[in-house]
């Protein structure tokens, strides 16, 4: 994973509850979430893993998907990671 990109991410939490962040080291903030050095919210929800990551161009833009992940209902989260994952399973599986 590189480390000079800005990331949207989602984790999945050992409650089963799914955090989205931004960062622009994936490898550091996860290992900091799994450390409870992370966010409140996964302080106590650990260990997560990552389900979802996307890279942007600039932290606006990954701030503002972070954003609207946040504002999703559980089921429109659910939906959305399902959509993404499968679109990169089905990129994976042409390779």
């Amino acid at each position: 994973m590189e480390n000079k990109g800005h990331y949207f991410y989602v984790l999945t939490c050992r409650d089963g509850s799914y955090y989205g962040g931004y960062t622009n080291n994936l490898e550091r903030r996860l290992k900091l979430h799994n450390e409870g050095k992370g966010a409140k919210y996964t302080r106590g929800r650990g260990p997560v893993s990552l389900t979802f990551a996307k890279e942007f161009d600039t932290k606006e833009e990954a701030m503002k998907a972070e954003y609207r992940f946040k504002q999703l209902t559980r089921l429109k989260k659910e939906q959305f990671l399902n959509r993404e994952t499968s679109d990169i399973n089905v990129a994976a599986e042409k390779l």
